[in-house]
């Protein structure tokens, strides 16, 4: 019967490891140490970029079966988790603002001008960028995992064979019985710099492709929603009519204001 695989049978690892340097353990605590990191990112950002991706598709639907913009925000839906959904709070909460506090009346319609209209761009801009954020927050992580766990354990593996080589020379031996143990125990820091490196490298492109899609789906999201408000509650009327609005309140302000002053005179004069 045939041997099992030697790394089954005889735990090629175990022995290794056994052999290795102390600085080769340390290499090696530092090693897994940021694997952990790394793991808890994978595991943290896949749920994140699952749930952003399983909201966000609901978010859309139930937008886009609204006639205007702020139609969702005033059925209190709620799509937490999707990084759509805040920014379109963001966005609905600044139109509104706007609409009470700066409203412009364009034929008996509450509009806002497009100076107001810059400020609710202006938050859309600032949450998208937010987003994008929260997004990439600890790729880091996993970018240092893929860029140092290899060097991290080449180090470890060239430190053990220098130390290796130096005790063969101060014994004067050179059997490969006597050489073996060490490289054994050099080699295994390579080993796990490479376990924790390619997981790592594995969900970083995955995880950096989501992301951009995501980004571009919030800024494809952001033109869309700005042209809605722009289309539905900005004051686009020419500057002609503009200017022959503002003239006629003016005049209808001045008319009130003199038949005010006229009614306080005429009742002046009355009562003497």
């Amino acid at each position: 019967m045939l041997p099992a695989h030697p790394i089954l049978a005889a735990g090629a690892l175990q022995f290794a490891f056994d052999k290795a340097t102390t600085e080769g353990k340390i290499t090696i605590a530092s090693l897994l140490l940021v694997s952990l990191f790394s793991w808890t990112v994978i595991l943290t950002k896949a749920w994140q970029l699952h749930r952003a991706r399983k909201v966000a598709r609901r978010f859309f639907q139930a937008y886009r079966t609204t006639r205007a913009p702020l139609d969702l925000s005033r059925s209190g839906s709620d799509f937490d988790g999707a990084p759509a959904f805040d920014l379109y709070v963001a966005g609905a909460e600044e139109l509104t603002y706007q609409l009470q506090n700066n409203p412009v009346d364009v034929r008996g319609e509450t509009r806002i001008s497009a100076t107001s209209f810059a400020s609710v761009k202006a938050a859309l801009e600032r949450t998208a960028a937010e987003q994008a954020l929260s997004l990439e927050k600890g790729m880091i992580v996993l970018s240092t995992a893929v860029a140092g766990g290899p060097f991290i354990g080449l180090l470890g593996t060239v430190w053990g064979v220098m130390e290796t080589f130096s005790g063969i020379a101060r014994a004067n031996t050179a059997s490969l019985t006597a050489m073996a143990p060490g490289v054994a125990g050099a080699l295994i820091a390579t080993v796990v710099g490479l376990f924790v490196a390619i997981p790592a490298m594995f969900a970083y492109n995955f995880m950096v492709t989501s992301i951009r899609a995501i980004t571009q789906e919030l800024d494809a999201f952001a033109t869309e929603f700005a042209t809605a408000v722009e289309h539905a509650h900005v004051d686009n009327r020419p500057i002609g009519e503009e200017i022959t609005a503002a003239n006629k309140a003016l005049a209808q302000a001045i008319t009130q204001a003199n038949e005010a002053l006229l009614q306080r005179l005429a009742t002046s004069l009355a009562q003497r």
